[in-house]
């Protein structure tokens, strides 16, 4: 088993090489993993099924059991994912601007790569696939460590993208996996600053906690959901009905599902009770304040913990508010600062729900569920971010990038 420093120096190494790389290269290259995992998918499902058996002995929830499960179809889209990515334009060496200065100096702003990526992540083994496809095509050598649940998929899946490129004669160790699961090694990674350039986590609230508090080398923050939906006094119900139970149930376990429904006191009587009717058929537990509780007929008391909980399950927070206004601040107090939603007919109370809710991404009369690189035409995506510096929201290509300044002179000194 290689040492961390040892997987760093490797990926220095292979980030030299994929800075001369040629878009034709990278994309050929992308294609010929996507069809080695194609190639390789027995062997991807069976190395999965070892990880969703210990699993079960381990008595994992049935929300993280879907996070965690490859089946047939999971891999052809994990392939087609990286597809999508060699279709996507090569954000390498473009040239945002051109001047010359007083002394006669053309300069240039170019984007280059940010380097070596580290990524900490939990149970989803498609994430290896999807952010190792755009760390290559983006020029960046990347070091996965992925939580121990998915050891075996993870690391079938980097065994099939480092032999397809050994095939393009291109490093392998443009991708590596820590195969050290244990929280040595993450804490580790977190410190790795002579070899790592950013360092990324995907996963649950405690993981990006710990990342963000404890390391040393640049982190972008991202993932936690506590996502709401809030029902205006104009919304059409049976339009806010299907977006929050499309929210909520489309994928409970996911960082873009709902959490909080918040609900106008002057449709609460009528909705609520249809909301929970519909909600039923998969069981969700509704945590209720005093208000909303006397319009359902099964709810538990909500605590000032719901207001904060990504419950990542089929369960739901529902308050009542008096106002907009209300709903506003609720929202900016115990959100994450991933995805909110309001359902209105009023024109206003959108324009203000967009200007006032602070966070990435913010729809009117739409699914939080939409918050997702592929939905918004980015390709996959290395996650969603929620923080306000470098990159916000969705985190494509373009988010994979930093950029120098190119200057051109004929003997010009100052």
């Amino acid at each position: 088993m290689e040492t961390l420093i040892e997987l760093g120096k490797k990926a220095k190494q292979a980030e030299r090489y994929l800075a001369q790389a040629s878009t034709t290269a990278k994309n050929e290259a992308l294609l010929l993993m996507a069809e080695g995992l194609l190639d390789d998918k027995t062997a991807i499902l069976e190395a999965n099924h070892k990880d969703l058996e210990q699993a079960e002995v381990n008595n994992t929830s049935e929300s993280l059991m879907d996070r965690l499960t490859l089946t047939t179809e999971r891999v052809e889209a994990m392939a087609q994912g990286l597809k999508d990515i060699a279709k996507l334009p090569d954000p390498i060496g473009l040239v945002e601007s051109m001047w010359t200065n007083e002394a006669g100096l053309k300069i240039g702003k170019q984007s280059v790569p940010l380097g070596v990526i580290g990524i900490i992540y939990e149970a989803r083994p498609n994430v290896t696939s999807d952010a190792a496809g755009l760390c290559f095509k983006s020029g960046n050598a990347v070091i996965l460590r992925g939580g121990k649940d998915a050891f075996h998929s993870n690391l079938a899946v980097v065994s099939s993208l480092q032999k397809a490129l050994s095939a393009c004669d291109l490093p392998e160790t443009a991708i590596q996996l820590v195969e050290d699961t244990s929280r040595h090694s993450a804490n580790e990674m977190m410190t790795l600053n002579r070899y790592l350039d950013v360092l990324v986590p995907r996963g649950g609230a405690g993981l990006i906690k710990a990342v963000v508090e404890n390391a040393t080398v640049p982190v972008i923050e991202t993932g936690t959901g506590n996502c709401h939906v809030y029902i205006d006094q104009s919304a059409q119900l049976e339009m806010a009905k299907d977006i929050i139970v499309n929210a909520k149930t489309d994928r409970p376990s996911v960082c873009n599902a709902a959490e909080t429904l918040l609900i106008h006191k002057d449709v609460a009587e009528e909705f609520l009770p249809e909301i929970e009717d519909a909600l039923n058929k998969w069981d969700v537990v509704l945590h209720a304040d005093d208000k909303a509780q006397k319009h359902l007929n099964d709810s538990l008391p909500a605590s000032e913990k719901d207001w904060e909980k990504e419950y990542l399950d089929y369960e739901l927070a529902v308050k009542v508010v008096d106002s907009l206004d209300e709903a506003i601040t609720h929202i900016n107090k115990y959100s994450t600062g991933h995805s909110e939603a309001i359902v209105t007919n009023d024109y206003f109370s959108g324009q203000r729900f967009h200007k006032e809710v602070n966070s990435a991404a913010v729809y009117v009369n739409a699914s939080t569920r939409f918050t997702d690189g592929f939905a918004f035409g980015f390709g996959a995506e290395i996650g969603i971010s929620t923080q306000k510096l470098h990159a916000r929201g969705p985190m494509g290509l373009p988010e994979l990038t930093s950029s120098k300044y190119i200057v051109f002179g004929e003997g010009q000194i100052r």
